[in-house]
């Protein structure tokens, strides 16, 4: 009796595993190879084309990858239109971006390939494709993902990680998600590229957490020019470049700006001043700081990590046609 309650209770974790297993294993790298062979070169080229015309478009499309794998898994969500819908929750509302860039992709992949091709796959291709031709890592992406049915805005407001966060609050956000803490950090390196508006970041300059006095742990010059370009009178809607005196590239100079007190962000100067950084995330930025190669290697693989986030696939979902509407 005994014997056959343990064979039981072994078939199930097997049967658990191999579930799990097949639907990993239903993303590959080569999943269009016979029904879109020339899918990669479509979305580069329109990449590209974008980026030529606005270098900050990168950032924009790495960050709607990472926006629409937090909520919902990597389904596409985020790109659904409607009031109820992603891109109207706080994280995302007057700041994710790039949407129009999404749709030419979209309507280039449709032209060669009608209804086989996913919006939520475009995006982790577009996210790639994005860093690479900022001067980062490549990385083979999973394929295979489909498009979800509905937004989740309440599920935005929740795990999205804000830039005021704390290091724990945001290591728990992406643990709820499968990351780590490497995953933490490596990803955080995202903002060596891009923008930030002012009201993500003037709670550090004037009144900070109702100190009265400005953070601490913001560098003395870079407070001073932040002080002026968003004064306490501001919409807070001007912006301020992620990576000081490395813009458009992507390397590893956003964690030397965290050691030298120049992130930008709240939520990126505490991986390395907080106290809860000294057992969590400090010694990783040192690392990366000191070896691109390190950095570059495990942004590539917490990439791979994050795109694989409950993807839907098999029958599940859908190949919209529009990735802003679902099929009707």
């Amino acid at each position: 009796m005994k014997w056959s309650r343990c064979f039981g209770f072994v078939w199930l974790l097997s049967t658990i595993l191999l579930l799990c297993l097949t639907a990993r294993a239903q993303l590959s790298a080569d999943f269009y190879s016979t029904t879109c062979p020339k899918l990669l070169q479509i979305v580069r080229r329109e990449v590209q084309n974008a980026i030529k015309t606005e270098m900050r478009m990168a950032a924009s499309l790495l960050r709607l990858h990472f926006h629409d794998c937090f909520v919902n898994g990597c389904d596409a969500s985020v790109l659904l239109d409607g009031s109820g819908g992603e891109k109207f929750a706080f994280p995302n509302i007057n700041s994710a971006r790039g949407f129009e860039v999404v749709d030419a992709v979209k309507t280039a992949v449709e032209s060669q390939c009608s209804g086989v091709v996913s919006c939520a796959d475009i995006l982790a291709i577009a996210a790639r494709d994005s860093v690479l031709l900022s001067g980062g890592p490549s990385w083979k992406v999973q394929l295979g993902r489909r498009d979800g049915l509905v937004a989740n805005q309440t599920g935005a407001n929740l795990a999205l990680p804000a830039p005021t966060e704390t290091v724990g609050v945001i290591t728990a956000k992406f643990a709820a998600v499968g990351l780590n803490i490497t995953d933490v950090v490596s990803l955080s390196g995202a903002h060596t590229i891009g923008l930030a508006r002012c009201a993500t970041f003037n709670d550090r300059l004037f009144n900070f957490s109702a100190t009265g006095a400005p953070d601490s742990t913001l560098e003395t010059s870079m407070l001073s020019e932040l002080q002026q370009l968003c004064p306490l009178t501001d919409d807070g809607n001007k912006t301020a470049v992620l990576d000081r005196n490395s813009v458009d590239l992507f390397d590893n100079h956003y964690f030397q700006n965290l050691i030298n007190n120049k992130g930008l962000l709240g939520s990126d100067q505490v991986l390395y001043s907080s106290n809860e950084a000294a057992s969590t995330t400090r010694s990783l930025v040192q690392s990366y700081s000191s070896n691109q190669n390190l950095f570059l290697s495990d942004f590539a693989n917490s990439m791979i990590k994050m795109g694989n986030i409950s993807p839907l696939t098999g029958s599940a979902g859908e190949i919209r046609k529009n990735c802003r509407v679902i099929n009707s």
